[in-house]
């Protein structure tokens, strides 16, 4: 048996300049995070019965001369991609559910490619790794997603990612003071919407502006971009204000973008979150639903957390992941 855990991503800056309709054109550039909320994946091999199982929210049963017959797509095609036909059992769990915006499905995709490949004694590095992930999703499923997520989740940590026009990324991380880490931790509350939703509408909707050069939506994503990098910034000099302040901006400009970024709930739930303390937030992944995260003043976090409880939504408390997709267990 084989156990591995990939940390969910937390976007901080940037988000969007990943897809590659933006980067062919301009490059990106994006901060982003890993937390300590997890998918965990166990490889059963070989399988008790001679047969492919695959076991999520569904039970998928199958010969193994019929991995083109697997209807969970990412495991579909890594097996595909690695050229798997044996007695296997795949099971999955996780700390949060798909179509929160925490980037589950590349999650998913980094930690069984991890786990596989280390069924078949193939040690490839990080970059490598998730490299195959957004082979996997963007180019054999095609999802109309970036990179973002993927390198997260690999590497773990607070990273710039830097894409050229070719797609290369250069992932650097974001060395920062222990105290600083634990204010940022401190001033970052998160709040689930109740609301779960499909990224890739949304994500296909900005591509689509990106690739004809819509003129809002790429003026809104190069400020973005922009204002990624001054959030790397604000985060080696523990500005956290400016911080709040820039997420404000980010936010802004998100909704420029896309009618489908927000709903007039979220929409109130960010005034209420402003009127309660909050610097300023955003919308986990592409928006429309999933969690909110808020930068918040000094003192503030219960009046903020009473609010948004009062208002109908529920706070999850987190910390920064350091150690990316991980083997737990090689037995």
């Amino acid at each position: 048996m084989i156990i591995v855990r990939a940390p969910f991503r937390l976007p901080l800056g940037g988000g969007g300049t990943d897809l590659p309709s933006y980067y062919h054109k301009y490059e990106g550039s994006l901060i982003t995070a890993a937390i300590n909320k997890y998918m965990f994946i166990n490889i059963n091999e070989p399988a008790i019965i001679n047969k492919i199982k695959i076991n999520y929210t569904k039970v998928e049963l199958y010969d193994i001369d019929e991995v083109e017959n697997i209807k969970h797509d990412i495991v579909r095609e890594t097996f595909k991609y690695l050229k798997i036909k044996r007695p296997i059992e795949i099971f999955s769990m996780a700390d949060l559910a798909a179509g929160t915006g925490m980037g589950s499905s590349s999650a998913y995709t980094v930690a069984l490619l991890k786990g596989l490949n280390t069924m078949l004694r193939r040690d490839i590095p990080l970059h490598d790794l998730a490299e195959e992930a957004c082979k996997i999703e963007i180019d054999l499923i095609g999802k109309p997603i970036g990179k973002q997520d993927q390198y997260a989740t690999a590497f773990g940590g607070i990273n710039q990612l830097e894409i050229n026009r070719l797609g290369d990324v250069k992932v650097n991380p974001i060395i920062l003071d222990h105290e600083i880490i634990y204010e940022i931790e401190n001033r970052l509350m998160m709040f689930y919407t109740n609301i779960e939703r499909d990224a890739n509408i949304v994500l296909g909707e900005q591509s689509n502006k990106a690739k004809t050069d819509e003129h809002t939506a790429i003026t809104a994503m190069h400020r973005i971009k922009a204002i990624g990098i001054e959030i790397k910034d604000a985060l080696i000099s523990g500005d956290i204000d400016k911080l709040g302040a820039l997420m404000h901006e980010h936010w802004l400009n998100k909704k420029k973008i896309s009618g489908k970024m927000s709903t007039g709930n979220i929409d109130m739930w960010y005034e209420l979150g402003l009127k309660h303390g909050a610097l300023g937030g955003k919308l986990m992944g592409a928006g429309g639903g999933g969690f909110l995260l808020f930068c918040v003043k000094n003192g503030k976090r219960k009046a903020l957390r009473t609010a948004m409880e009062n208002a109908g939504l529920k706070y999850m408390d987190f910390k920064f992941d350091f150690e990316g997709v991980k083997v737990l267990g090689n037995f």
